[in-house]
């Protein structure tokens, strides 16, 4: 793959942590800096989909959506309508636990036929950490004008391919917004 960029979805307040999801803190940092982390040994591309200051002490750019209210696909037609890459891995910002591994093996088995790579296990598709081709524009906006915001429904419907992890691999790519999925994630790691 050439070039790709990050984008990481940070709207939305956790309403069980009261704060922004992508600034909890875990292991004594906020989620998103656990985020970056990860993304640094494959980029320097990094861009952040917020409409909020919280984010402005990372010295990353931030974008705010184009349409507003339009959910995660809303913040992915944003990323796509910013990028200058053909390619882009769009994250959400809840996943505190991705690796740079796993990140690694989504871009490498992405393939350009496919407009959208996304893991998935027995249980559930993630696909709010996925390889999200630019060409894909035109069906996202088309599904946001006639408001089917379900990413997986938008899914069914283009071009994409589906990395199969194992169940045991879900826990790293799984969101957290809860404080008991919080004391999980710390008392499951330490």
């Amino acid at each position: 793959m050439k070039a790709l960029t990050v984008f990481i979805l940070c709207g939305g307040k956790s309403s069980d942590l009261q704060s922004d999801k992508g600034l909890v803190l875990f292991q004594g940092k906020p989620f998103i800096e656990h985020i970056i982390q990860a993304v640094l040994p494959l980029t320097q591309k990094i861009k952040l989909v917020t409409t909020t200051s919280e984010y402005d002490y990372l010295a990353y750019k931030k974008i705010p959506d184009i349409i507003t209210d339009k959910g995660p696909l809303g913040g992915i037609y944003t990323a796509l309508m910013h990028s200058k890459t053909e390619f882009n891995l769009i994250l959400s910002c809840d996943i505190p636990l991705i690796s740079t591994e796993l990140l690694s093996e989504l871009i490498s088995k992405h393939t350009d036929e496919a407009g959208v790579t996304v893991f998935a296990s027995a249980s559930k598709i993630h696909s709010l950490i996925g390889i999200y081709s630019k060409k894909m524009l035109p069906l996202i906006k088309e599904a946001i004008d006639s408001d089917q915001l379900k990413v997986t429904d938008l899914l069914a419907k283009i071009p994409h391919q589906v990395i199969t992890i194992e169940e045991s691999e879900n826990f790293h790519l799984t969101n957290s917004s809860s404080a008991d999925e919080l004391n999980d994630f710390n008392i499951n790691i330490s």
